[in-house]
Formats: C-alpha cells, structure tokens, sequence
C-alpha cells in the first residue's frame, strides 16, 4: 500500500518513517503546486530553525511547496559528531525523499533540496543517489566541499550562496564549486556573516533560491 498523507490541511504536521525511528516534519503544499523543495540542515538545527523557516515562507509565496524536517533524533543531535556524518544524514534524506516519492500528494511534483551547513553536502550526495529524481540544488552558507568524492558526479542545476565576509566558507565552496560539472552558479552576498544575520541578507538568499528553484524545478 502506498503512503497518504491524510491531512487536508495546508500545513501538515509529518510523521516520517525511516526503519525503526519517526522523523518529525513541516510539509506545507500551496494550492496547485508543482514543486516541493526539501530542507536539510545537519548541524544543530532542523525543522524549526527560523532562517529556514523565513526561506521556506518565501518559497511558499511564489507557489513552492516545502519540507522542513529533522535529520537527526534529538537523542542523535546531542552528538557534536553526528551532525557532521555525512554518510548517515545523507541516508536519512535519500529514504525521506523515496518515502514522498510513495506519497499520493507528493510523488509528481518536482523536488528540490536547499542545504544549510553539513546539509548541503548531505543534499548534493542525496541527488546523485538512484530514485532521488531532484531537479534543482541550493546551499546557504553550506559545506559543499564534504561531498568532494562526488561533486563531479552532480547533474542537477546547483547554486552555492555564501556571505561576503564568510571568508573560510568561500574559500570552501570555491574549491566544491570548482569540482562540479553541472549547471552552477556562486552567489556571494555582500557583507553577509555565516548564519546570514545581518539585515536583508537572508532577504537576499530567499530571493536567489525562489529564483533557481522557479527556473530549474520543471
């Protein structure tokens, strides 16, 4: 039997499978939607981080269908080291991503992941994986370059943002960017820290992934 989400709500509250553990989720689906973006941030935060909450509101805005969910367990999260295990946070986000792909509500719109941090990596494993079918790739402030094994491998269109005085992290994603073959582009936006805290910065960022996510998400 396939997965349903039986909800009719706009914003459903998501319980989600992964073997024996449930993750927990925010999927929101405006009316006629034709794309969900994902969120995956594997550092210390998850479905209630208000940056990605404000990014997934202006994504809702323009028609986007979101998934704001936690990669880790609360359990898991109090392990420094488990925010930064690729391996696993990437496995949780390819089994979240088939599980949608089962979903009635959710299995023919055309998916997007927008990183944060360790999640960035996590998404652009995630989208060379079998029957991930993702369209579109966007990083915050990510680490693109703890997938460098598999950068080469990336087809889908990849915007890497990144805050002008983030100096370590540019020096980062230069060197992921420099990796990828797929359609690309770096954003780095002017005067902007790592948690883009600064004002308008995450205003930036919302509007550049609204952007990519329009034009690739077909």
């Amino acid at each position: 039997m396939k997965n349903k989400i039986t909800s009719q709500k706009k914003d459903q509250v998501i319980n989600i499978p992964i073997g024996t553990l449930v993750l927990p989720g925010i999927l929101v689906l405006p009316p006629n939607t034709k794309q969900l973006v994902i969120f995956t941030h594997g550092s210390g935060s998850g479905r209630l981080s208000p940056r990605n909450t404000f990014v997934s509101q202006v994504l809702q805005k323009a028609g986007m269908g979101t998934l704001l969910f936690d990669l880790l367990t609360e359990e898991e999260d109090l392990i420094y080291q488990n925010r930064f295990d690729i391996d696993l946070i990437t496995y949780r986000l390819v089994m979240v991503t088939r599980w949608l792909l089962e979903n009635i509500e959710t299995k023919s719109l055309a998916f997007g992941y927008f990183g944060a941090s360790t999640g960035a990596a996590a998404a652009l494993e995630a989208s060379v994986r079998p029957n991930t079918t993702v369209k579109a790739v966007v990083s915050r402030g990510g680490r693109p370059d703890l997938a460098m094994d598999i950068l080469e491998k990336v087809n889908a269109p990849t915007l890497l943002i990144v805050g002008g005085n983030d100096e370590q992290v540019i020096d980062l994603n230069q060197k992921a960017y420099d990796q990828l073959h797929c359609t690309k582009k770096m954003e780095i936006i002017p005067g902007a820290t790592h948690l883009f805290e600064e004002p308008g910065t995450l205003e930036e960022v919302a509007k550049l992934a609204a952007d990519w996510f329009k034009k690739w998400l077909k």
